[in-house]
């Protein structure tokens, strides 16, 4: 089953972040477009790569309005352990979210029930706290910060400019197609 257009259940999580525990909720999220960024484990190897690659891109996904938030079944306190011993995570500014009762894997539908971890899932969650776009990925298979975003510019054009859509490897200021009403049922 799709989850596109699924409203993000209401949630309370434990986050690391900028050398902080803080609360995060489902009334964080809303009025702003989110990155939910779910990964398996923290101590890992691929996970670092990813999380310091949306650590370099963080800048511009701020500008466009959106909180990036890394998600795993890790508790806050494991976070923060990591960000203090790694030299690519201690690098991260945004919210790592703790999640070890799974309330949110189990949301976003990414548990690996047998192993007590995430898949690799990617989610971009609109102002309304709809998901309009995701990705899950098998566990070696790491993620694109760079692609991640141009998705998120994507969404936010549409959602802005509802008569129009987005061709392949769209980018800000390309084209965009203007569907006829007899095609749209058919997109």
């Amino acid at each position: 089953m799709s989850m596109i257009n699924k409203e993000v259940s209401d949630f309370s999580v434990q986050a690391y972040q900028n050398g902080e525990f803080k609360t995060v909720t489902k009334a964080d999220i809303l009025g702003k477009w989110s990155v939910f960024f779910f990964y398996p484990a923290d101590f890992t190897f691929v996970c670092p790569t990813e999380l310091e690659d949306l650590q370099n891109k963080y800048s511009d996904f701020q500008a466009a309005g959106c909180e990036i938030y890394s998600v795993s079944t890790d508790s806050h306190f494991v976070h923060k352990a990591w960000h203090d011993s790694s030299e690519r995570i201690g690098k991260i500014t945004y919210p790592m979210l703790a999640d070890p009762t799974h309330a949110l894997c189990k949301d976003f539908e990414v548990l690996i029930e047998s192993d007590g971890m995430a898949e690799r899932g990617s989610f971009i969650v609109n102002p309304e706290g709809k998901i309009v776009v995701y990705e899950v990925n098998a566990g070696n298979v790491g993620r694109n910060a760079d692609e991640l975003f141009r998705r998120l510019q994507a969404s936010q054009f549409v959602a802005e400019h509802g008569d129009q859509v987005c061709p392949a490897k769209w980018q800000p200021g390309a084209e965009t197609l203007k569907p006829s009403l007899d095609l749209v049922g058919m997109l």
